[in-house]
This record gives C-alpha cells, sequence and structure tokens, in this order.
C-alpha cells in the first residue's frame, strides 16, 4: 500500500511533467503541505473523512483505492509467483500497470516517461528471474522474452499501420514490455495474454455502444485492456493454452 501511496503521485505528476520527488505531497486546493501522519495508506484517508485537514478539500476516493488495489495486487503476485527471483520482476509489472492504467483512464496517454524506462529494468529483473543458483542463467526463457517482445511489438505495429485512429503509439511501445513479460512465462502466456486484450477491451466498447455511452468512433483507452490481458496471460495462459491444444487435438 505504500506502493500504491507513491503510484497516486506518479499518476498525478507524471502526465503534467512534474517530478515525482519533489516538492514533497500537497494538498492541490490550499497547498498546504501533507505531514506524515496525514499520509499513511487508507488509513489517512478514512481518518480525515476523505478531506484536507488545512481547507476541508475532498480528497478524491481513488487514493485510498489505488492503494489498496495495489497492497492486493502485490499479496496476489507473491502467492502466484512465489517467494522466487521472478517476484520483483513482476512485483514491478503491477506498479507500473496500475500507473499506465490510471493515466490512460484519465489522459488518454501511457507516458514514456514510464514506459520506456521499463524496457530496461524488465529487461533486467528478468535476467536476474532467469537465474537459478548453481545451474545458471535459464537463456531459453530470456530468448523467449525477446522472442515474445519482438512478436507482439510487430503485431502492434501492423495494427497500427492499417488502422491509425485505433492504435496509440504509447499502446505500441507499451506492446514490447508486455511482450518481454509474457514471452518469459512462455508462448501459451503470449498466446493468450495477446489475445485477452482485443477480447477485453473488444467486450467493453460494446457494453458501452449497448449502454449508449458510445459510439463507433469513441475513443476508448486501451492500455487498461492491454494491462489486464497480460495479468491473465501470465496467470492462466500456460494451462490454458495447454487444455486448448489437448481439446484441439
Amino acid at each position: 500500500m505504500v506502493v500504491g501511496s507513491f503510484l497516486n503521485v506518479v499518476v498525478w505528476r507524471v502526465p503534467r511533467g512534474e517530478s515525482v520527488v519533489r516538492p514533497p505531497s500537497a494538498c492541490p486546493t490550499c497547498r498546504a503541505r501533507i505531514v506524515w501522519y496525514d499520509n499513511v495508506p487508507v488509513v489517512s484517508w478514512l481518518v480525515l473523512r476523505g478531506r484536507c485537514r488545512r481547507c476541508a478539500a475532498r480528497i478524491s476516493v481513488r487514493y485510498p483505492v489505488v492503494e489498496l488495489v495495489t497492497g492486493l495486487l502485490f499479496v496476489g503476485t507473491a502467492l502466484v509467483v512465489g517467494w522466487t527471483l521472478a517476484l520483483p520482476a513482476f512485483l514491478y509489472l503491477v506498479s507500473i500497470s496500475v500507473a499506465l492504467a490510471a493515466i490512460d483512464v484519465d489522459v488518454h496517454r501511457l507516458p514514456d516517461a514510464i514506459v520506456l524506462p521499463s524496457y530496461a529494468v524488465a529487461g533486467v529483473l528478468l535476467v536476474l528471474a532467469s537465474w537459478t543458483p548453481g545451474e545458471g542463467v535459464d537463456t531459453d526463457a530470456l530468448v523467449r522474452a525477446a522472442a515474445g517482445s519482438g512478436a507482439l511489438f510487430l503485431l502492434y505495429l501492423v495494427l497500427a499501420l492499417i488502422h491509425p485512429r485505433g492504435m496509440g503509439l504509447g499502446d505500441l511501445k507499451l506492446s514490447g514490455v508486455l511482450g518481454l513479460y509474457l514471452g518469459w512465462v512462455g508462448w501459451g502466456a503470449l498466446a493468450v495474454g495477446a489475445f485477452a486484450a482485443f477480447l477485453l477491451g473488444g467486450l467493453y466498447g460494446v457494453v458501452l455502444m449497448v449502454a449508449g455511452r458510445a459510439g463507433r468512433k469513441t475513443q476508448v483507452p486501451f492500455g487498461p485492456w492491454m494491462l489486464l490481458g497480460a495479468v491473465l496471460g501470465v496467470v492462466v495462459g500456460e494451462p490454458l493454452a495447454a487444455w486448448y491444444i489437448r481439446i484441439a487435438v
């Protein structure tokens, strides 16, 4: 939840081109600096009843929601991945997923300041995840990661060239990062993760149109569905792909 508290800062400041380090957190209404005891994840928001201590301005419920969701996702990631060298890599994926999803919903952008450095960070963490003491590095997993990144990037590039209005550059850049993770897990994870993004995004678009909240030309943020699809690919991609192959053969 502490990480989630920091992600709230990232979500607010990065799209505005501001530093996530300085100045210290302050109320956006009265600019009063937030003291440490008013910055305890979830608890402070509940104690203050969702208002600034100084000016009583409302504090969005999204702040404690992001903190709580991040904490739960960290616990879930530890349960799925286990206490292995792969855990830091996937905790990082969870962190950028929460931040990017919230930013894309807010401003329909996936900032380069988060996406581009993630290639290097994810690469280093996945190399660490591929290392087993006494056995060395699993080069097959790293080759799959590189191939997965290239394959997913190429897929999104083709889609962007065919239909530029339907695929943003941010989505294209993010695809390579997600391909790293999905490829590292396995080919089944890559296939399921890629397909799930379009399936979920398409279903969401249909729901919006049926509800009268969107038309055929309405721009819908696709980043959250890419990220959710990747999560499904990591968690259930391999067993789901194996099941499909069994029934198909």
